[in-house]
């Protein structure tokens, strides 16, 4: 949601005030929350641009955890075999790939290595390397079972813990390591976000949400940047990174409790004073125009979290604030205990942001008069409507208060996991 938000804003600034793409910047606390924000410009057609690092699709540890994704679905993928066939360390190496590609050539051109892997004994290797592939063949096997039996999600986070990816992201202490292992979350959190949305991701995949259908979903995304040489590109990088620099239009992302400022640089007053001058300077990086965004809520290690917004936020005055939120009705922010002044109020500007209603193209028998039903309402064997797909039976209702998910058997579509929260359906 805040992807896109800030992604339709940057369209509408560029339309009413005549932008330019490189007149616009996205800064974040930490590069791990690029992905969300890549994904929404890329969709809107917007050029971008990361800034002191890579792409989040073209980081080393994203491209690993997908490479054995996608060798999951498809493994006659040769590239990803040899990504991940030996990662992590495994015993495999260059010389014994070598070995089994050209075996493979000699076989049939069209042969694919994946076929030789799986009768490793030919190849006529030693027997260190030969166990090892074939524990690697047994191990992607064990994941190519699953696929009928568990969502995108679960199947990705199976597959990043048994792999040993996590494990060995997980070692590495420095901050570089920390950041790594950040960014292979924020893929698995997309990967929970892609399985538990009711959004359209093509009319291919529409409520598919296999891992097949998630690959699909991101094909565009993973693709090396083809994009044609230009200057003009909206700047996407860390506040750290955006010290001396100055944008006409600056978007100031993530502003929650634990995000920035972060978790890690509260325990002290000096580090929370360090927070609040990268604060200060990512606000002062804008000319024209500044816009803070924060999510209430976010998928962090594949659980909802829900956020206090930002202690930085609480210490702007209410005369330099104009308030919107993501729907028509307008609703107080939350104020820190700490405010010298907690019991003022926020000052909304009237053109609040509405979200476009969605259509989908479906046989569901909505009723026109539809109202949706509270969760509490809700009961195992229940039949309801659901406003997408249509009519369904209630088999489990699973999760803490407010963050409930059912599974729901529908006549048209077989069994969905829903998080009812989110869900528009009625009893």
């Amino acid at each position: 949601e805040e992807g896109k938000r800030v992604a339709d804003m940057i369209l509408e600034q560029k339309t009413r005030y005549h932008l330019q793409n490189k007149d616009v910047a996205i800064l974040y606390r930490t590069n791990a929350q690029s992905r969300a924000f890549e994904e929404s410009l890329r969709r809107l057609s917007i050029r971008y641009k990361v800034f002191g690092g890579l792409s989040f699709y073209q980081r080393k540890e994203i491209k690993d955890i997908l490479g054995y994704l996608r060798l999951i679905v498809n493994p006659n993928d040769e590239e990803a075999l040899r990504r991940v066939i030996n990662f992590p360390k495994r015993a495999i190496g260059k010389t014994t790939v070598d070995k089994i590609s050209k075996f493979a050539d000699q076989a049939d051109a069209d042969t694919p290595m994946w076929k030789i892997v799986t009768n490793i004994e030919q190849v006529g290797l030693s027997a260190r390397p030969t166990n090892a592939i074939k524990g690697f063949v047994k191990l992607i096997k064990k994941f190519q079972a699953l696929q009928n039996t568990k969502d995108a999600y679960e199947l990705a986070i199976f597959a990043a813990k048994e792999s040993g990816i996590l494990k060995l992201l997980g070692e590495d202490k420095t901050i570089e390591g920390m950041n790594r292992m950040e960014n292979a979350q924020a893929l698995l959190d997309g990967v929970k976000t892609f399985v538990e949305s009711d959004e359209d991701f093509g009319e291919d995949i529409e409520g598919d949400r296999s891992l097949a259908a998630y690959l699909q979903s991101i094909s565009l995304l993973t693709d090396q940047d083809t994009q044609e040489d230009t200057d003009d590109f909206v700047t996407l990088m860390s506040v750290h990174a955006a010290k001396g620099l100055e944008f006409p239009s600056v978007f100031v992302v993530g502003l929650e409790e634990d995000l920035f400022p972060s978790f890690m640089s509260k325990s002290t007053v000096d580090e929370l004073d360090e927070e609040r001058r990268l604060f200060y300077v990512a606000i002062t990086r804008a000319e024209r125009f500044l816009t803070i965004s924060y999510a209430k809520s976010r998928y962090r290690f594949g659980q909802i979290r829900y956020n206090d917004t930002s202690r930085f936020l609480d210490e702007i005055s209410n005369e330099n604030l104009m308030m919107s939120t993501p729907f028509s009705k307008a609703t107080s922010r939350p104020t820190a205990s700490s405010d010298t002044d907690s019991n003022r109020s926020v000052n909304y500007s009237k053109y609040v942001a509405k979200k476009p209603k969605k259509t989908y193209n479906t046989n569901a028998p909505v009723d026109p008069n539809f109202t949706a039903v509270k969760v509490k309402d809700l009961s195992i064997g229940q039949k309801i409507e659901h406003f997408r797909f249509g009519v369904g039976t209630i088999k489990s209702i699973e999760g803490a208060a407010g963050n409930e998910f059912a599974t729901i058997n529908f006549s048209d579509s077989g069994d969905k996991r829903i998080v009812l929260r989110f869900a528009k359906f009625k009893i």
